[in-house]
């Protein structure tokens, strides 16, 4: 199956992270979703019922990085994950990165992300 729905940069802001400092203050959090699943019944009904609904998938993903916080962006990713393969199980699989360009290293760093594959 070559289809694919993908969501990029989803920002939302949270208080995830090892560090204490993490916790009180937050940071912005960006999530990048790629979705696998086949679309051909949407390619031609052009109904939205016959695929997943973008909209709610970036709901989810919001919910996710303001809901309870996790230490590692490993979890966060893989709870988003696990919640969208839940509400839909027509994604064959689901990829989630997780972003945390502000993350507390001893560097200038562009970026630190995750990817978490199911």
């Amino acid at each position: 199956m070559a289809d694919l729905i993908e969501i990029k940069g989803i920002k939302s802001f949270g208080y995830h992270g090892v560090l204490e400092t993490e916790r009180v203050t937050g940071q912005d959090f960006y999530v990048d979703v790629v979705l696998e699943v086949d679309l051909s019944r949407a390619s031609v009904s052009d109904d939205v019922a016959d695929t997943i609904n973008y909209a709610e998938v970036t709901d989810l993903v919001v919910r996710e990085i303001t809901g309870d916080p996790v230490s590692l962006i490993e979890k966060l990713a893989g709870n988003i994950a696990d919640q969208i393969k839940a509400a839909y199980p027509q994604a064959a699989t689901v990829s989630i990165t997780v972003h945390k360009p502000q993350a507390p290293v001893n560097a200038q760093v562009k970026d630190i992300s995750v990817t978490i594959n199911r």
